[in-house]
C-alpha cells in the first residue's frame, strides 16, 4: 500500500511526498490507520523505523480536518518527549508533513528564553512539542492552556513513564480533558511501564514490530575487551582506520566525555561534544555541525541516544557501557537507521561485565565478540601518537636528569 491510497487530506499527501516517503514503514503500515479511527495505541519497533512519521501523518490529517471546518481554537495535540533535541527534530518532521497545509507546530524546551515561545504559542499553536519542564513554567504562569488537547502522544514512551517522568505526566493529564486520544511510541518497553501505559488509556491496541531483536537487522554489533584507561588509545585507532566515515561516541558521564575530547585533542582528532551541562545554543552548534559532517566525530551522553536522527552516521562507539540495558538498544539505533546500514562496538572494561552481562539478557542473546590477542591489544597502545608524545617528553626528560657531569661542568665554566 501508498501513501497515496490512504485516507488523508490531498495536502497531507503532498507534505509526505515531499519527504520522499512512498510506502509505509511497518510501524506506519500498523499504525496510521489505528490513529486514523481514533485509537489509543501503544506502538513498539526498533529505532530508525520511522515511528515519528507515524504519528505525525495521521495528527497532522487530523488536525487539518478540525480547522477546515472552522474549529481552530488552541493547542489540539499535545507531544511530550524526555530531551530538548528530540522536541526539536520532531518539529522538524511534523512541519514537513504539514508544509501544504494550515497546521502549525511547535516546539518548546526549556534552556532558552521564553519570551519568544509565550509569543509563539499567543499567535496560535495547533501542535505542541514540549519536555516536562517549560510547559510547566508557562502553564504556572499562565501563558499555555491545554483544555483543548484532543490527543496526547509520550515518545520514548518508556523514559516518560518511569520514575523520572512519571509525575509529571500525572499532573499533565488532570489538565487534559477525560476523552482523549492517548499514543505511545518507544523502541523498548518492559512489563512495568506496559502496564502503567495501559492504565492511563481506555482500550489501546498494541502495535509491536520484530519483537524478539530490539536491534535493527541493519547494525551489526560487536564487543571488545579493553581496560578502562586504555579505551582512548583504542579510540583513536578505530578512528585511524575509519578517517572519512561519521563516527558518534557514547559516554557515561559529562566529566567522561570532557576526558575524551581532549584526548583526542591530544592526538590531533578533531571532536564535538553535547552534554546536559552544555547550553542549548552549544548542543545545538554541535548537532548542526556533525550532521552536516563539518566534523566527523561527536562525543556525547545519553542525552543523544534516545530518538535523535543525525544522518548517515556509520560507526556507534560506546566508549562506556550504558548504566540502563535499555539505552543500549537506542544508543546503537543512532546508525543503520532507514535502509542503512550501520556498526556499532562497545569498549567493555573488566568492571563493566555486569552491565554486559544484563545488557545481553534483555537482548535475549550473546553480543558477538572481538577478541584482541596480547600483541594487538600491545600494538594498539605502542601506536597510540599520545603515547608517541609521552615517550618523547620522558626521554627528553631522562636525558636532561642524566647528562654527564663534564657537559655540566663545561657550562658552568661558560657562564664564569
Amino acid at each position: 500500500m501508498k501513501f497515496s491510497n490512504y485516507p488523508i487530506t490531498e495536502e497531507v499527501k503532498k507534505g509526505v511526498e515531499g519527504m520522499g516517503f512512498s510506502k509505509p514503514t511497518d510501524i506506519q503500515f500498523k499504525s496510521i490507520p489505528a490513529i486514523i479511527k481514533g485509537e489509543d495505541v501503544l506502538g513498539i519497533a526498533q529505532t530508525g523505523t520511522g515511528k515519528t512519521a507515524a504519528f505525525a501523518i495521521p495528527i497532522v490529517d487530523k488536525v487539518f480536518r478540525s480547522s477546515i471546518k472552522g474549529r481552530k481554537d488552541g493547542v489540539r495535540c499535545l507531544v511530550m518527549v524526555p530531551t530538548r533535541e528530540l522536541a526539536q527534530q520532531i518539529q522538524e518532521v511534523f512541519k514537513a508533513v504539514s508544509k501544504f497545509t494550515t497546521v502549525k507546530s511547535f516546539a518548546i524546551t526549556g534552556g532558552v528564553e521564553q519570551d519568544p515561545q509565550i509569543h509563539k504559542l499567543n499567535k496560535g499553536v495547533d501542535i505542541l512539542i514540549t519536555t516536562p519542564g517549560r510547559m510547566y513554567d508557562l502553564i504556572s504562569q499562565g501563558h499555555l492552556s491545554l483544555n483543548r488537547v484532543n490527543t496526547l502522544i509520550l515518545d520514548e514512551a518508556d523514559r516518560m513513564l518511569d520514575l523520572g517522568f512519571y509525575k509529571d505526566i500525572e499532573g499533565i493529564l488532570g489538565r487534559l480533558p477525560k476523552h482523549r486520544q492517548t499514543l505511545f511510541f518507544s523502541a523498548t518497553i518492559n512489563a512495568k511501564i506496559k502496564k502503567l501505559a495501559y492504565s492511563l488509556v481506555n482500550n489501546a491496541i498494541r502495535i509491536q514490530i520484530s519483537p524478539k531483536d530490539p536491534v535493527s537487522k541493519n547494525v551489526r554489533h560487536y564487543v571488545t575487551n579493553v581496560e578502562m584507561d586504555d579505551k582512548r588509545y583504542f579510540l583513536e585507532n578505530l578512528l585511524e582506520q575509519n578517517a572519512e566515515r561519521k563516527i558518534l561516541v557514547f559516554v557515561r558521564t559529562q566529566v567522561r566525555a570532557e576526558r575524551v575530547v581532549k584526548a583526542m585533542e591530544r592526538v590531533g582528532v578533531d571532536s564535538l561534544i553535547i552534554h546536559g551541562g552544555k547550553e542549548q545554543s552549544e548542543r545545538n552548534s554541535a548537532l548542526k555541525a556533525f550532521k552536516a559532517g563539518d566534523c566527523m566525530l561527536l562525543i556525547a551522553t545519553d542525552i543523544s541516544a534516545r530518538g535523535v536522527d543525525i544522518p548517515d552516521v556509520e560507526i556507534v562507539v560506546n566508549y562506556d557501557l550504558p548504566d540502563l540495558v535499555e539505552n543500549y538498544v537506542h544508543r546503537i539505533g543512532r546508525t543503520g537507521r532507514g535502509k542503512q546500514k550501520g556498526e556499532a562496538i562497545s569498549f567493555v572494561a573488566e568492571g563493566e561485565a555486569p552491565l554486559l552481562f544484563e545488557i545481553e539478557k534483555f537482548l535475549g542473546k550473546k553480543i558477538q565478540e572481538i577478541e584482541v590477542s596480547k600483541k594487538e591489544y600491545q600494538t594498539i597502545l605502542d601506536l597510540s601518537n599520545e603515547k608517541s608524545l609521552g615517550d618523547l617528553l620522558s626521554q627528553i626528560e631522562f636525558d636532561l636528569e642524566n647528562e654527564s657531569p663534564k657537559k655540566k661542568r663545561k657550562q658552568k665554566n661558560k657562564k664564569k
